[in-house]
């Protein structure tokens, strides 16, 4: 697949020129982007404005327990960073592709990320897991039944790795950090869906300018991150959960 860094689909820069935020032609569009493709990708979209003044006319943000809904990522060393994370974990390596926050119930919905700065050394990477679920036997993956890695309140919930009653296209949850299969039908779904993702080549999308604005449907979607070279270690990027689309 090839790096996007103009808009792929339908909406061309003129359009979104010639529209202001909350126009409802634009969010019908970016609600059928959403729709039919899974995310849509904004070059340079109103780069003076920050995240906090454009979410709330995309959507109704979700703040996560007590902190603020928009927080920056910034790519830091395994040393010094928060066991259990993503950077913890991995550093400044590449961050495998997963759905985010896939052990909780019900997962936020979309996710927005936004370039603050940016380098296209370290492109954003995303696959549309609906169409690995389309691959296969649906059914194989929405019997796998899975579980968080670790206990969520004292719990470990039991959940499906694919919910087709849930969203559009259903809801698909993935992360070989934070969830393992709960059974055995747990264990052919998710090396099953392994397989499938190890045979697949994401879109590299560029969130490399001031204001590049990428908004991703979070229960169909997979994304992650290239790997960040020394000399790209200022990229800094805002993210956003939104629990749904204007």
């Amino acid at each position: 697949m090839g790096v996007v860094g103009l808009f792929l689909h339908p909406i061309q820069a003129e359009y979104l020129k010639a529209h202001t935020l909350g126009n409802a032609k634009f969010m019908i569009t970016i609600r059928n982007e959403l729709r039919n493709v899974g995310y849509v990708y904004m070059s340079s979209y109103q780069p003076n404005n920050s995240t906090e003044q454009i979410l709330h006319s995309f959507g109704t943000p979700l703040s996560l327990g007590m902190e603020y809904a928009v927080h920056q990522l910034k790519p830091k060393s395994k040393i010094g960073s928060t066991p259990n994370t993503y950077s913890g974990i991995f550093g400044r390596d590449k961050f495998p592709l997963h759905t985010d926050l896939a052990h909780w119930r019900f997962p936020p919905r979309f996710l927005m990320l936004r370039c603050i700065s940016g380098f296209e050394a370290v492109p954003t990477l995303l696959l549309d897991g609906v169409q690995i679920i389309g691959v296969g036997d649906r059914s194989t993956f929405s019997r796998a039944l899975i579980r968080p890695r670790r206990p969520i309140g004292g719990a470990l919930p039991l959940l499906r790795l694919y919910d087709r009653q849930q969203g559009d296209h259903g809801m698909l949850r993935w992360d070989e950090v934070f969830i393992c299969p709960a059974s055995q039908a747990g264990e052919i779904g998710v090396k099953k869906f392994a397989e499938h993702l190890a045979r697949s080549e994401p879109t590299r999308i560029l969130l490399a300018k001031q204001g590049d604005t990428l908004i991703v449907d979070n229960w169909r979607m997979l994304h992650g991150r290239a790997p960040v070279p020394v000399d790209c270690e200022r990229r800094v990027l805002e993210r956003a959960y939104l629990e749904n689309v204007h």
